[in-house]
């Protein structure tokens, strides 16, 4: 699709995911020719970890692109063409407040959903509007990828300021990879009729030939979906869409809540299964990516990645429909035309366009418009700071709207995340 070679930089190339694209990068070198991958994390220590063990993948699969690193944002810049954001404002120490102090409210503790979700866009958005300015100002052509939850906030901030962003997840990559499974077919002829905000999407149509497989599906495998979306599959088979095991936040919410007051929370594990990760890349033997960093989530985001750059930067016409993260811009008609929805869009050098979409049905457009509407109220708050202006997006979020709670919410967000809030 690009046969010019490129240069990518990574900020947060320290994470334990940079390994899971660097194999990607490998892989595929046909369809986007990196020569220099460039990995940003001002942690020296991981950082010079996952670039030792990015040369060893590269080096095994043959790819002839080299990887440097550095703690500086600036020498990752010149003459780059792709800019990946994929850091985490506050770490794992930051994921796991977000995951604990809404359970004290009666609310899920999830990073980016309800009250840790909107902690964790105060924290990340200021820091990544900073990037993309100094990004802006030594590359002006180049795209900036974001895939640094929460995704739709994120990206709908950087679009607000003019920036040629577009945002990634790795949701609709992964059931188009489970379903072109199942039905025995190649991904690339499975087509999602995937829509909503990032983190609130359902599967309405899984085409194949121009032909739907969806009902095929939920009627064979409907069971072992529903079981992997922990909800009942007679929801399933009643709204006949899969919806992202995000929504089991809103559709079992107390449920939820329950079983992670009981279990603790999801970063806990995370933060062991990175420090496992960091010890095994230290190993110089060490040359493919372990099994256990599929345990980290992520998964096919290095292909969504490449894919999405290719696209981008590609010297071809034609353009190849991933789902993305971009403005709506009329595709959901009762959002604002600023408002940042994830669907499926046509993509090329000149940017991402949505495809056209048949109206959602008020069973998902209500749920879309008041997440909407607290995503507004988000971003005002991680832009202008204030304690009213968090009370108001907490009210707003359909998985809080009580003032009590919303009030219990918002003290302990700003005390907890005081260190990061520069209005604090």
């Amino acid at each position: 699709m690009t046969s010019t070679p490129r240069k990518v930089a990574v900020v947060g190339g320290g994470s334990t995911y940079t390994p899971e694209l660097v194999d990607g990068l490998g892989r595929q070198y046909d369809v986007l020719p990196v020569d220099e991958l460039v990995l940003v994390d001002p942690a020296a220590d991981r950082l010079e970890l996952t670039g030792a063990f990015g040369r060893r993948i590269l080096a095994r699969l043959g790819h002839p692109g080299r990887i440097t690193t550095t703690t500086e944002l600036e020498p990752a810049l010149d003459g780059v063409d792709a800019v990946l954001l994929q850091l985490r404002v506050g770490g794992q120490a930051a994921r796991q407040q977000d995951e604990t102090w809404p359970l004290e409210c009666g609310c899920v503790g999830q990073e980016t959903t309800g009250a840790g979700g909107l902690a964790k866009a105060l924290r990340t958005v200021p820091v990544v509007l900073d990037i993309a300015e100094r990004v802006r100002a030594a590359a002006p052509d180049a795209w900036i990828i974001d895939f640094t939850n929460p995704v739709g906030i994120v990206t709908r901030a950087l679009l607000q300021e003019g920036h040629r962003a577009v945002g990634l997840c790795n949701v609709a990559i992964g059931f188009q990879r489970r379903f072109a499974a199942w039905l025995g077919v190649s991904p690339e002829l499975v087509e999602l009729d995937h829509v909503g905000l990032n983190h609130l999407t359902w599967e309405r149509a899984v085409t194949v030939d121009g032909v739907d497989r969806l009902p095929e599906l939920l009627a064979a495998h409907g069971a072992e979906i529903a079981e992997s979306l922990e909800l009942p599959v007679e929801v399933l088979h009643t709204l006949g869409v899969v919806p992202s095991y995000y929504l089991r936040y809103f559709y079992a919410h107390d449920e939820v809540v329950a079983e992670q007051r009981a279990a603790g929370s999801r970063a806990a594990r995370v933060a062991e299964i990175e420090q496992e990760l960091l010890t095994m890349y230290a190993d110089p033997a060490l040359e493919e990516k372990p099994a256990l960093l599929g345990e980290r989530g992520g998964a096919f985001y290095s292909e969504a990645a490449v894919q999405l750059a290719a696209s981008l930067l590609g010297s071809g016409s034609a353009a190849h429909t991933q789902v993305v993260n971009l403005r709506n811009d009329g595709t959901l008609p009762f959002l604002p035309d600023d408002a940042v929805i994830e669907v499926p869009a046509a993509v090329d050098r000149s940017g991402v366009r949505a495809v056209p979409l048949a109206p959602l049905a008020p069973v998902y457009a209500g749920l879309v418009a008041a997440v909407t509407a607290y995503e507004h109220l988000a971003l005002d708050a991680a832009l202008r700071g204030g304690y009213d202006r968090v009370f108001k997006a907490l009210l707003a979020h359909p998985l809080v709207g009580q003032v009590d709670v919303a009030h219990g919410l918002a003290d302990r967000l700003i005390a907890t995340n005081r260190d990061y809030l520069r209005w604090s």
